[in-house]
């Protein structure tokens, strides 16, 4: 079988935890964050975990991760 390609995007953005989960990282924490409130900010720093939804497909653009 041959060797799968890495989606180039996907490699940048997700990583997997060791339980297998995909971990992600917040949206909305690029630009216009005067209006949001600083304890909004900090709670978007922190990673969380993608949907269960999406995690097959994540997993299929990051096979060697």
């Amino acid at each position: 079988m041959p060797k799968l390609k890495t989606h180039s995007g996907a490699k940048k953005r997700f990583k997997l935890s060791k339980n297998g989960k995909v971990r992600r990282a917040h949206a909305y924490k690029s630009h216009i964050l005067n209006k949001k409130t600083t304890k909004r900010k900090r709670n978007l720093r922190k990673v969380t975990c993608a949907d269960v939804t999406n995690t097959a497909a994540v997993k299929r653009m990051i096979p060697y991760k």
